[in-house]
């Protein structure tokens, strides 16, 4: 294998998937399997027995030319990770340790970020240089791209999407998660329609034998015509249409993506969050901004993790449009001190 690809890789709270990615955007092999957290090492090992698997197992230095990895929590300045569902993983030098293991380059990047790059670059924003990917799942985060750079925060971390306050509403949930994401995420979704059926006059739901509900089975009963499935993805549609409007307001994106497992169920509550948004949205921004579903599903993260190791390979010979993309995206100190 000539060294074309890089090895992009998506580490969640419960799967791993690593994939080869050419300098196209072009995803040949892939590799799926659970994470295991026996040990704040075993996620690691993880990433470089599924990276092995797909080059082989001989040495990879010249076969790939780097390994991105998008992460689920925040990345510091000095790479390390820090991933709350990830026990143990409070300063997890993860690009060091796995450069260590195979040899070349390594850089890491949060999932909501790789998620913004993965959507320029070959998704629904694909060549914009101002959008918004708002991920929406168990929680909810926003990758934000401003002039054609990341917007990172001084502490790196812009893009907490789920504290945004969008009403004076505050339950026990908002205290540790934020205020929209206890009122408009997956777990949010499924504890409103729960909410629904305990009511003295609710309409029967179909899945209230099966609990605790997900968001996935709601979704189910909605598109089947359940009332209460119906009313509780509109409401969420209507909380998230008050943050978007916020996120318009705030940064004038052409366009904003919604990506995260509950794009799967947009069809049952984009029509309320455009809605909202244009009601409360700054009006010129509101009138032109494009709010559409995520193209690329669970790719957006391994295409903009892609993106980053390729860029991180960059030779002049491939341009100065690349080289002023690099200069706008890539953070050193991300990468593995080694590969620096």
């Amino acid at each position: 294998m000539a060294a074309s690809h890089v090895v992009a890789v998506d580490l969640g709270g419960t799967k791993i998937v690593a994939a080869l990615v050419n300098c196209n955007g072009r995803i040949s092999h892939r590799v799926v399997a659970h994470v295991d957290t026996a040990s704040p090492s075993t996620p690691v090992n993880q990433i470089v027995g599924l990276t092995r698997d797909l080059v082989g197992k001989k040495k990879l230095n010249g076969r790939i030319k780097a390994i991105g990895i998008a992460v689920p929590g925040l990345v510091r300045r000095d790479g390390t990770v820090w991933a709350p569902n990830l026990p143990g993983w409070r300063k997890m030098p993860l690009a060091r340790r796995v450069e260590h293991a195979l040899r070349v380059p390594v850089i890491v990047e949060s999932d909501r970020n790789a998620a913004v790059l993965g959507e320029t670059w070959r998704g629904a924003a694909k060549g914009k240089s101002d959008a918004i990917v708002l991920m929406l799942g168990t929680g909810i985060g926003a990758g934000l791209l401003s002039g054609g750079r990341l917007i990172r925060g001084a502490h790196e971390l812009s893009g907490c999407a789920g504290w945004m306050t969008i009403t004076d509403t505050f339950g026990h949930e908002a205290q540790s998660v934020g205020q929209l994401e206890s009122l408009a995420a997956g777990p949010a979704i499924a504890r409103l329609a729960a909410k629904e059926m305990s009511a003295p006059t609710a309409v029967s739901f179909e899945e209230a034998a099966s609990k605790p509900l997900t968001a996935h089975q709601l979704a189910e009963a909605a598109r089947r015509g359940d009332p209460i499935a119906i009313k509780a993805y509109s409401e969420a549609g209507r909380v998230l249409g008050y943050a978007v409007a916020n996120l318009v307001s705030l940064f004038d994106p052409e366009i904003v993506v919604i990506g995260g497992g509950l794009a799967q169920a947009s069809d049952l509550f984009l029509d309320a969050l455009r809605k909202s948004m244009k009601e409360r949205a700054q009006p010129i921004s509101g009138k032109y901004v494009a709010v559409v579903t995520s193209r690329l599903g669970g790719d957006a993260n391994l295409l903009g993790v892609a993106q980053l190791a390729l860029i991180h390979t960059w030779r002049p010979k491939q341009g100065r449009a690349f080289r002023t993309v690099k200069n706008h995206l890539v953070r050193r100190k991300h990468v593995s001190n080694n590969a620096a």
